[in-house]
């Protein structure tokens, strides 16, 4: 048996075993599934030395067990192998918390949220380049932490973010900055309560030297101050709506900085400098330009970052217009409460493309904001029964099961010119794992068919 196993072979797990073995260790990856992908990953790490197995459960019924076991992101941290792990004294830790012993010395902001984590952090680390540091975007996008571990050039500072999964399987993560965007029901199938889904989040904000809240958030506003007295709060209603002596918030189109019940109020950049649509984008704003002030980075450079900051790909991303009709992607509205603000953020009438792998949560915004702004919905995916039943029960039936999104998008286009709507908006509002691997590959596919479509 190997001195370290590593669950998972995604980008995660690889650069997890490698990072063990340039420290030393005997390291093998351990994979229940099979695929020709993975099959080809096997054999590249093999001529790195690093055994991978696939259909495989590592046995802990042997004599020999492994002193560690580090686990990827989309391993559930409660399956018998890793509660079993830790009755017999192995050392179990996610990905991030390897990552983190290796790069400690580096301050991090760490953004964690129900919805709006990876806008914040991207749009963080385009500020924080912007000011000449290199501080590279890791964790749920971008580079795998241990990436950055592996990385020869050290950097400056790392901007993480961090799922509910990752954090649960951090045991000592400390960030210098903590950042929680949003607060709803989400992942519950895994964490089972709201409470277990809270206190994971909100052990990575204690564990953070500085907090940063969205005080517009309705969950967050609620407990505020009575659980984080001495956070900076952010809001987008001005400054009467400040939460507690300290934040940042937005006042005459500026976002402005209060750092102390004593300092002086001061405006730091536009809000209209940033080209992405949607109030949730101005409370994103707020949270990323209060971590980059905390650090000390001048407004010059937070607005040349600002004014040049792209968006988020397969977040409300704009893909194409064909005859005046917008194709926006924003295959990652995983669940109601981020569906909901996709449909706010665009013009009506609307042409919604939704479904694929329910999740549990509320949906009674997400319909009633169907009911606002779609002319018609196409349902694909397994959810599709379930979301028509959904709309039939409020009393909207202008909706179609329609399967596949290689059918959806051009039967959108069709009912986008019947009803003059300006915008088909792929916004599944579900998980995307019953059609495709990640919620990426269906938004790859989407703005394929889109182009296509426009070609033909």
């Amino acid at each position: 048996m190997p001195e370290a196993v590593v669950i998972g072979l995604g980008k995660s797990g690889i650069a997890a075993a490698r990072l063990l073995k340039q420290e030393g260790w005997e390291v093998e990856l351990s994979d229940c599934s099979t695929s020709p992908n993975l099959l080809e990953q096997q054999q590249e790490l093999a001529k790195e030395q690093i055994p991978v197995k696939l259909s495989n459960t590592p046995d802990l019924e042997s004599e020999i067990l492994p002193r560690l076991i580090v686990v990827s992101p989309g391993v559930p941290w409660d399956i018998p192998l890793l509660i079993k792990a830790r009755e017999l004294g192995i050392e179990t830790i996610g990905e991030i918390e390897l990552a983190w012993r290796h790069l400690q010395n580096i301050p991090w902001v760490a953004i964690t949220g129900t919805n709006g984590k990876t806008t914040t952090t991207s749009l963080t680390a385009a500020i924080f380049q912007a000011a000449g540091l290199n501080a590279p975007a890791c964790g749920n996008i971008g580079l795998a932490a241990c990436e950055v571990a592996l990385s020869v050039q050290k950097p400056d500072w790392i901007i993480g973010e961090l799922s509910s999964y990752q954090i649960e399987s951090s045991v000592t993560l400390s960030p210098r900055i903590g950042i929680w965007t949003t607060f709803t029901p989400d992942h519950l199938a895994r964490h089972k309560t709201l409470e277990n889904y809270y206190n994971i989040k909100a052990r990575l904000l204690n564990n953070s030297h500085l907090q940063i809240f969205n005080g517009d958030d309705v969950y967050l506003n609620k407990v505020g101050l009575n659980h984080w007295h001495n956070a900076y709060w952010t809001t987008m209603k001005g400054a009467d709506f400040l939460i507690g002596e300290k934040g940042f918030y937005i006042e005459n189109g500026w976002i402005i900085e209060k750092l102390s019940a004593t300092s002086i109020s001061q405006p730091i950049v536009e809000v209209s400098a940033l080209r992405m649509v949607g109030e949730h984008n101005q409370q994103n704003l707020l949270m990323s330009v209060a971590a980059a002030r905390l650090v000390g980075i001048n407004t010059e450079a937070i607005s040349h970052a600002v004014n040049k900051f792209p968006g988020v790909t397969h977040r409300l991303e704009y893909i194409c217009t064909w005859e005046g009709i917008d194709f926006i992607n924003d295959s990652k509205a995983t669940n109601y409460d981020a569906a909901e603000v996709g449909l706010a953020s665009v013009k009506s009438p609307t042409i919604l493309i939704a479904g694929g792998e329910a999740k549990a949560g509320d949906d009674t915004g997400w319909l009633n904001k169907i009911q606002a702004k779609a002319a018609t919905v196409l349902l694909i995916g397994n959810a599709a029964p379930k979301f028509a039943q959904r709309l039939e029960e409020v009393g909207y039936t202008n909706f179609e099961i329609i399967e596949t999104m290689a059918k959806a998008v051009p039967k959108s286009a069709e009912l986008a010119k019947q009803y003059q709507a300006s915008v088909v908006l792929l916004s599944p509002a579900c998980a995307s794992f019953d059609q495709y691997p990640n919620f990426e590959a269906r938004g790859e596919d989407f703005r394929q068919l889109c182009l296509n479509w426009m070609q033909s």
